[in-house]
């Protein structure tokens, strides 16, 4: 059964600490928080701050360097957190720039994947525009899927649409390769994400194909109001009015 999560990214300027912000998630219907590192908190504070809430784990985003550094940290810190993924968020534009680019980006990813699967952990992909650069008449994400097959995908479906693809279909055609999928909506015309609800997104086709998919979380991700509730507020109504 899938679970609705919300990506704690998106409330990364809020004046409140870590445990605070995750108590005000565990207020609305959503099921589970993804952690996008855990600011000046500690792991036992936060740690009970979910326990409190009553809120899941859906993964955490860690940097690829710092995976690279210390998998083993990496993965005690969030597997104490419940955590059974981590999602690489960001990679720059040049580490799919050419084929030979992605072939050595997706090195690295695999040995980060192998790093961490010592501890029980398992690493995705968190994917923006920039992969969808054309290489050999194909997105250079799926030169990378293809180059790796320990690494997950964690589809971010406005920055799907951003690149000028329809996310659904993207979706469905790599389905066997993902488990979680971002939430957010996209302006076609203009190529940028925006809020969802207020792009191209057919949100409630998105939710129907992600259940029939049976993924294990949809995440709530927004780029804009890091510093608002509101951006949890929009979050909680969305899950209210088709979850």
């Amino acid at each position: 059964m899938t679970s609705f999560g919300f990506q704690l990214y998106s409330l990364r300027a809020v004046d409140d600490q870590l445990p605070t912000v995750i108590e005000r998630v565990g207020e609305t219907g959503l099921e589970g928080v993804e952690f996008a590192g855990l600011g000046d908190a500690d792991v036992e504070s936060v740690d009970a701050a979910m326990d409190r809430s009553g809120l899941s784990a859906a993964g955490a985003h860690v940097a690829l360097d710092e995976i690279e550094a210390d998998a083993g940290g990496v993965a005690e810190t969030y597997r104490e957190l419940g955590c059974e993924t981590v999602a690489v968020p960001w990679l720059d534009p040049e580490h799919f720039a050419s084929e030979p680019a992605v072939e050595e980006t997706a090195e690295r990813l695999s040995n980060a994947a192998a790093a961490l699967a010592e501890h029980g952990l398992e690493l995705h992909y968190h994917n923006h525009d920039q992969e969808f650069a054309e290489l050999d008449g194909r997105p250079a994400l799926v030169h990378l899927l293809e180059a790796t097959d320990d690494v997950g995908l964690q589809l971010d479906l406005g920055w799907v649409g951003a690149a000028g693809y329809e996310p659904l279909s993207f979706l469905e055609a790599h389905a066997e390769r993902i488990d979680l999928v971002h939430l957010k909506d996209y302006d076609a015309a203009a190529g940028e994400t925006v809020e969802a609800g207020e792009g191209d997104l057919d949100i409630g086709a998105t939710v129907e194909l992600v259940r029939d998919l049976e993924f294990e979380w949809l995440v709530y991700e927004a780029e804009d109001r890091p510093d608002s509730y509101g951006t949890l507020d929009h979050a909680a109504d969305i899950v209210e009015a088709h979850w």
